[in-house]
Formats: C-alpha cells, sequence, structure tokens
C-alpha cells in the first residue's frame, strides 16, 4: 500500500482479528520469529519511533501501511507492552525457539546421570526465570528475594521431579525414560511462572475498561492470566518433547547413530526445533493476548468501585502476559 498513510490505524491492536485462534496464530507467528532477534538496537530504536510518532499523530513522508505494521511487530517483540522498557534479548518472544531447542534437546539427550540432569535443569530454569520476568504483566517490579525465591524453588521442584522419575524409571522400557524431561518440566512450570509472578497475585495486574482506560489492579484477574500462561507453556513443550523420543529411540538402533554416536544431540535439536516453531506461537495464540473476564468475577471492592464510576460495564480486560 502506497499514498498517504491514514491516521487512524489501531496499531495498539495486533493486525490480525484476536477473537479468532487463526487470527492470534498469525500475530504469534510474527510475535516470535527467530530472526527478530537478529535486529541491531539501531533498527528496534528506529521502529520505536515510528510507532510513537504515528500514535502521536506523526507521519514520517513516505510510510506505508506495511512499513508501519512492520515497525509495530519488531517493537513488540523487543518492548515490554506495561512499562515498555526493552526486553533482556534471551528473555522476549523471538528467542523461545533457537533457546528452547538448545537447552530442551540437551535436556532430551543428556537424562541418564545425575550430573546431566542437575546440569540441564538448572540451564533450563535459569532461562525460564528469564523468560518468566521479562513477560511478566503489570508494571510491579519484583524484589531480589521474590525473585531468588522463585529461582530456586523452581529449580528444586524441576530438579527433584527428574531425578525421582529417573530412579523409578531405571527398570522399565527406555523409551519412558525419555519422557522424564517433560514431566521435570511441567513440575517446574506449575512452580516458576506463579512464583516469578507472586507479586501480581499479591497486588494484582492492571484492568482496563475496551478502550483501554485503568480501572484497578486485580488479583483475581492475575489468578486466571498466570493458569493460562502456564496452560500455554506445558502444551508449547509438550510436541518437541513428546515427538522426538519416539523418533530417537528408532534412530538408535539403527547403524549411523551408532557408528556416529556424536549425531545424537544434533538431531534431537533439530527435532525439537522443527516442533517448536510451530508449537510456540500455536500455544501462545490458545488464549487471548488481551484477556478478559466478567465484572462480577472482580474483588468485592474494585467491582464497587467500577460500577460506581462505569455501571454499564461487564467486562475488564488485561494484559495476561506470556
Amino acid at each position: 500500500m502506497s499514498g498517504e498513510l491514514p491516521p487512524n490505524i489501531n496499531i495498539k491492536e495486533p493486525r490480525w482479528d484476536q477473537s479468532t485462534f487463526v487470527g492470534r496464530a498469525n500475530h504469534f507467528f510474527t510475535v516470535t520469529d527467530p530472526r527478530n532477534i537478529l535486529l541491531t538496537n539501531e533498527q528496534l530504536e528506529n521502529a520505536r519511533k515510528i510507532v510513537h510518532d504515528y500514535r502521536q499523530g506523526i507521519i514520517p513522508p513516505g510510510l506505508t501501511e506495511n512499513e508501519l505494521w512492520r515497525a509495530k511487530y519488531i517493537y513488540d517483540s523487543a518492548f515490554h507492552p506495561d512499562t515498555g522498557e526493552k526486553m533482556i534479548l534471551i528473555g522476549r518472544m523471538s528467542a523461545q525457539v533457537p533457546m528452547n531447542m538448545t537447552i530442551t534437546g540437551c535436556m532430551m539427550t543428556f537424562y541418564r546421570t545425575t550430573p546431566a540432569v542437575l546440569f540441564w535443569q538448572w540451564i533450563n530454569q535459569s532461562f525460564n526465570a528469564v523468560v518468566n520476568y521479562t513477560n511478566r504483566s503489570g508494571d510491579a517490579p519484583l524484589t531480589v528475594n521474590e525473585l531468588g525465591t522463585a529461582y530456586v524453588s523452581a529449580t528444586t521442584g524441576a530438579v527433584a521431579t527428574a531425578l525421582g522419575l529417573n530412579a523409578l524409571t531405571k527398570h522399565v522400557s527406555p523409551l519412558i525414560g525419555r519422557f522424564v524431561p517433560f514431566a521435570a518440566v511441567a513440575a517446574a512450570n506449575c512452580i516458576n511462572i506463579p512464583l516469578m509472578r507472586q507479586r501480581e497475585l499479591k497486588i494484582g495486574i492492571p484492568v482496563t475498561d475496551e478502550n483501554g482506560n485503568r480501572l484497578g489492579e486485580s488479583a483475581n484477574a492475575a489468578k486466571q492470566a498466570i493458569t493460562q500462561v502456564v496452560i500455554s507453556r506445558i502444551l508449547m513443550a509438550a510436541p518437541g518433547m513428546a515427538i522426538p523420543p519416539f523418533i530417537m529411540n528408532t534412530l538408535e538402533k539403527k547403524a549411523f547413530l551408532k557408528r556416529f554416536p556424536w549425531m545424537s544431540a544434533p538431531i534431537q535439536v533439530g527435532l525439537v526445533g522443527f516442533c517448536l516453531v510451530f508449537a510456540t506461537p500455536l500455544c501462545c495464540a490458545l488464549f487471548p493476548q488481551k484477556s478478559s473476564m466478567s465484572v462480577t468475577s472482580l474483588e468485592a471492592e474494585l467491582q464497587a468501585k467500577i460500577q460506581e464510576t462505569y455501571p454499564e460495564l461487564r467486562r475488564i480486560y488485561f494484559n495476561k502476559g506470556l
């Protein structure tokens, strides 16, 4: 599209209809595009300038609609939606596929010995802690003490699950043993995400009306947001940790891997990466990013405040985080 760009394109919202799964999937395929982590600081700042200028009604000469949307998605991939701060590189959603394929592939290759389990579960939980903090909802900072508690608890939970299941599966099929890392990851997600976002559960996350007007903070909204994120994260890990074990179990019986056993890790990483390229955006799309709930589901005090100011309001909206 060329010519004069209209000033009323709503770039606060995604380009695609977020009320449908297909629209959300298109949105997240763009947001999680791994190529975004290769962008320079100059490109990120340029995208931020275009987005901020457009919101102020300043349109650079020659800017097309496609260029505006591209700038918006570059901006969204690197800057937090609530605080506006630049996110840590490995915590961005565009880093999910390359980081997770490497860590998950190694967790699933080196799962037989206790030192290997300890090392890779620690690496995975360190990465998860960065991702969960980077993609938290709201603008309330965590204290160092809260961050430390969440990190240690999740790492301990993941390692204990992995070592416990490893001990139980020593006398069963090797195929079953390959699923131990997935069980550990699922357990850790149930611990890590709520703890990393514990401040939201205590003081709430910002809730708004449909037009983005802030109405207050709700812990009930935070509970719904965190539950949805935990479900998405577990399902996101499932294909990459459930499909490769069957393939690797078959390949390791073949002459090729017996001759070149060092190829096991690269093949596993590649298989996990292929699964994650699709699983990451599709599982992010399971629930709307701008989630909503009924006003009647909020805390009584906040309900009363909203009904006094906006008596006709029936639903509130909030950023669920990722």
